[in-house]
């Protein structure tokens, strides 16, 4: 059966953890900060100057509010990206030129590239790190956090939500962890805030990275909170002007800064219906695709999952191929950010995959503006795409 698409805009966007659209609403507010609105945040002499600095500071606090935050504990950058290097190498920086006690980090084997990556530049200059497994529904086990973590270990960092499948972490038990062994806790939750509740009081966390473009706002902006009661010390990555209370100099940009606020009070507001919308949603295309679609599997945990994760893997497909013969439909094999490289996934390997069923699974990523008719029409159009390349498997 083929659907009538008159009011569906092709190519259906199924990518939202690649990405989201800035909100419509975050566009207007930011709009008068790049045309009128031009004054530099950190020239206080004068209105220009003062008015964006008003506007910054309002932005931090809706950052703030959102994940139960002191203001003064939201530092902007660029991005989940510098705010995951900078918790994890400003935090071993501060350690080895100040106390030089402590020198053990601990992560995932499925976090972020940039997380991994920052962990073995800290490796090589002479921390020792672990990196944990997770289980087939990847998650960590606490008795393994529990077994590495010591009066040694400095750091560990843990995403709150993987970026691929769309599993939760424990973020409260491991933070109960963490506080009483007095260890830092990190969390890349670039994916997660805006998704789901986040409380940084409640999980005890020290440092947490967020991604304006995650959460309907502009790309370019992110956050790193660091926590002042028990203070969370890290050094600056680079050196400047002593902007964001010195841990991350450089002017900041106003239309992102306000973007990323107006998205973060948004977020807030709707969380808990956007919440339920998309677990609906993601219900209905699994429902639907398992009726016309045999041998498909959900990668990772079900229940402690992304509203609007939906990670399969396809038995008697080829990924790459598939998004081929679904032109009409825009999703992705795994972490949009390692794209370009054509190899199994680290996550899908972590939690047990082989190469072949990694290299059947895909990615969907359902968000604010998905609607009932697209998760229609994508099953229907997926189910033809895994037809057609089963036919042709089995013709090869």
């Amino acid at each position: 059966m083929t659907m009538d698409t008159a009011n569906i805009k092709l190519p259906v966007y199924l990518d939202y953890h690649a990405s989201t659209p800035v909100d419509p609403r975050v566009l207007e507010v930011m709009l008068p900060w790049f045309t009128e609105k031009f004054g530099n945040p950190h020239s206080s002499s004068h209105s220009f100057g003062r008015e964006a600095a008003e506007a910054v500071e309002k932005a931090r606090g809706q950052v703030a509010d959102l994940i139960g935050a002191d203001p003064r504990e939201i530092i902007f950058t660029s991005g989940a990206t510098e705010s995951n290097n900078l918790a994890i190498k400003g935090a071993a920086n501060f350690e080895r030129h100040h106390r030089n006690k402590r020198r053990r980090i601990v992560t995932l084997v499925s976090e972020h590239k940039c997380v991994l990556e920052s962990v073995r530049d800290v490796e090589r200059e002479g921390f020792e790190t672990v990196f944990l497994p997770v289980d087939q529904d990847g998650r960590v086990s606490m008795a393994d956090l529990d077994r590495v973590v010591d009066d040694e270990t400095l750091l560990v960092s843990i995403m709150a939500a993987n970026n691929e499948i769309g599993v939760l972490q424990p973020l409260e038990e491991i933070g109960a962890l963490m506080r009483e062994r007095g260890v830092l806790f990190h969390t890349d939750a670039a994916q997660a805030v805006g998704k789901i509740p986040i409380d940084v009081e409640g999980a005890n966390i020290d440092l947490l990275s967020i991604s304006g473009h995650k959460l309907y706002g502009p790309k370019g902006v992110g956050v790193l909170f660091m926590r002042r009661r028990p203070r969370a010390r890290i050094e600056p990555l680079f050196s400047g002007g002593g902007q964001e209370r010195t841990i991350r100099s450089g002017t900041l940009a106003p239309p992102l800064v306000v973007g990323i606020g107006e998205a973060c009070a948004i977020a807030g507001q709707e969380l808990e219906e956007e919440r339920g919308r998309l677990t609906a949603l993601r219900h209905r295309f699994l429902e639907r695709f398992n009726a016309r679609v045999g041998g498909a599997v959900l990668n990772g945990s079900l229940e402690n999952r992304l509203p609007g994760n939906i990670s399969l893997r396809i038995e008697g497909v080829d990924a790459l191929a598939l998004i081929d013969l679904a032109p009409d439909l825009a999703f992705s094999t795994g972490s949009a950010c390692t794209s370009d490289v054509v190899e199994p996934s680290h996550v899908l390997r972590a939690i047990g995959l082989e190469d072949g069923q990694a290299g059947s699974s895909i990615r969907l990523g359902l968000g604010r503006f998905t609607t009932a008719d697209e998760v229609d029409f994508a099953v229907d159009h997926l189910a033809e795409a895994v037809g057609q390349s089963r036919r042709q498997a089995g013709a090869a």
